[in-house]
């Protein structure tokens, strides 16, 4: 601070004493005010240039998990979706079983066969509607057409998971495209059982893999919550403002505000003084 001499009246240093501290408080309080408008303690790079480089980045992060949020959504949404079919084609086949168990009953004659047979065709043609009505986004999922696809599931390269709906599941793949009742005669009941339970062993089979995957999903899913929390917190601790503490400093800032504007006017009013040495 400059040397002041009350004798002195061409400048007057108290005078600019007082008043380049009072533009310093006042620039203070511009900057408090900043921050409980906007809630940042910082607001510019020029705040603090190596905390809005962190925080920046932070909060890029945080959009990036938030992204892979929704991607991890979308997946298990895909598989519910082909989960559903798979869980109304395995009914249908344990259905189809009981028919055709029902069927080897040597007390039955061709008209209780033929019915069970109209029963088992329009079961079979259901599951057929089923596989290919079963889509997300357009895309078919129990007909092998959903493979490879890559799913972003966090914030990194190599962050990712592949879905591969791979199971062929359709009736004419175990030779049960057309039952008639021939194929359930006595002669060839074991056979077309078999065929059913290996129906049904591939669909339990691709049941199984889709339940695998929704639940690993499940955990990422909880994982990337968490660590968006975290990183919004790691941010605001650096990018918030303490509203408390900066209310706290504003107040002091305005007190010291009207004091440094006395003391700039009295200090205005000092070279006054020194007319009374020519009396």
């Amino acid at each position: 601070m400059a040397f002041f001499s009350g004798s002195r009246i061409n400048t007057n240093v108290g005078a600019l004493n007082a008043f380049n501290a009072l533009n310093s408080i006042n620039s203070k309080i511009g900057s408090i005010q900043m921050r409980l408008a906007s809630g940042k303690r910082i607001n510019s790079a020029a705040d603090d240039p190596a905390g809005y480089t962190i925080g920046k980045k932070l909060q890029a992060r945080s959009k990036a998990l938030s992204a892979a949020l929704n991607n991890v959504g979308e997946a298990k949404n895909i598989l519910s979706v082909a989960e559903g079919g798979l869980q109304s084609i395995n009914d249908i086949l344990v259905s189809i079983k009981e028919k055709v168990i029902q069927a080897g009953n040597g007390s039955y004659t061709s008209q209780e066969l033929n019915a069970i047979v109209t029963q088992l065709q329009d079961s079979l043609k259901e599951v057929d509607d089923i596989i290919s009505e079963t889509k997300f986004n357009g895309t078919a999922l129990l007909n092998n057409q959903f493979t490879s696809k890559v799913f972003q599931t966090g914030a990194d390269g190599g962050d990712s998971l592949t879905v591969s709906l791979t199971a062929q599941i359709d009736s004419a793949d175990f030779g049960l495209s057309s039952i008639t009742t021939s194929t359930i005669s006595s002669t060839n009941l074991s056979t077309t059982l078999n065929s059913i339970d290996n129906y049904i062993s591939t669909v339990t089979s691709e049941l199984q893999k889709v339940g695998s995957l929704i639940s690993r999903l499940d955990v990422k899913e909880s994982t990337l919550l968490t660590s968006i929390t975290n990183t919004d917190a790691a941010a605001s601790r650096i990018l918030d403002a303490d509203i408390a503490k900066e209310q706290l400093e504003i107040t002091k800032m305005q007190i010291l505000q009207q004091t440094a504007t006395l003391q700039l006017a009295q200090a205005n009013a000092m070279p006054q003084n020194v007319l009374s040495l020519f009396r």
